[in-house]
């Protein structure tokens, strides 16, 4: 089964690593679905929540206040200005 591997990073902290099988977020040119095999992208990452659904695990969301959102062979990386997990995702392995 193919899969994403996923990093987000805030600022001035590490938010999350793992393998996913979908990641939903909301750019400046509106919302984007990420799967495997998605074609290579950067996007400017709007304010707003970012849902991704782990490989293992339940489906996690991020509060992010913008940032950037780029996507390469299979790799998903979000650099945001700030990233909070949401309440209940702090418990969801792969957190670092």
């Amino acid at each position: 089964m193919a899969e994403l591997e996923v990093e987000i990073v805030a600022a001035d902290h590490h938010v999350w690593a793992g393998a996913a099988k979908m990641v939903k977020a909301r750019t400046s040119d509106g919302e984007i679905g990420i799967l495997p095999g998605h074609s290579p992208l950067l996007a400017i990452l709007a304010e707003g929540e970012l849902a991704i659904e782990p490989v293992n695990g339940a489906r996690m969301a991020v509060a992010v206040d913008g940032g950037f959102f780029s996507v390469d062979k299979d790799r998903v990386v979000i650099v945001a200005d700030n990233a909070q997990l949401q309440d209940g995702a702090a418990s969801t392995a792969g957190i670092h």
